[in-house]
């Protein structure tokens, strides 16, 4: 099932037909690269890179990874396009001993929510080994439904006591309405 799902996002991408794609960078990243001094940051699930260069123009050291090569190729091309130093590799996001980290901001805008449990952990497992104490950890995700999308109490399970989740904003999703959630993280010591 899952790597049916993994095909599905690698010809989507090759046909173009990405409409999470929007090309803009989400507000609540927006807020949050405000709020921190510049940093090194991780973007898990990176497509083409949006949040990643946002975050170079602002002076982060950003580094992205996504599983779909079309994907990290066109992120690669963007960068060089605007001049900006960013790395992207192409990569399970479930098997990261490749990075070193840490980093201090860490940012997953719709990756999570689509694997599968035994994925989750190793997930979460990364998360923990590459942040350091006051890291900051930003989580879009979709809500449970089917044998996709996560909820509140899976997020906690996954993350706590490593990471306390300090705020959460539930919403819908503007491009297919649903129900989906922001979660915003922050390292304990």
């Amino acid at each position: 099932m899952f790597a049916r799902r993994r095909l599905r996002f690698w010809w989507r991408y090759l046909r173009r037909q990405t409409p999470w794609d929007t090309g803009i960078t989400p507000p609540e990243v927006v807020a949050l690269a405000e709020e921190l001094s510049p940093g090194h940051a991780l973007d898990l699930g990176c497509g083409t890179g949006t949040s990643s260069l946002y975050l170079a123009e602002r002076g982060w050291e950003v580094v992205g990874v996504d599983f779909v090569p079309k994907a990290v190729q066109q992120a690669r091309q963007r960068a060089a396009e605007r001049h900006l130093s960013a790395e992207f590799y192409v990569g399970d996001v479930t098997h990261l001993d490749f990075l070193d980290g840490p980093f201090n901001l860490l940012i997953d805008v719709g990756c999570l929510h689509s694997l599968p449990a035994d994925g989750r952990s190793r997930y979460a497992a990364h998360v923990r080994r590459l942040s350091h104490a006051g890291a900051r950890f930003a989580l879009y995700a979709f809500g449970p439904r089917g044998d996709r999308g996560i909820g509140e109490e899976d997020v906690r399970q996954l993350f706590e006591p490593a990471f306390v989740v300090e705020q959460v904003q539930h919403g819908q999703d503007k491009g297919n309405g649903t129900a989906s959630a922001w979660y915003f993280l922050r390292r304990q010591g």
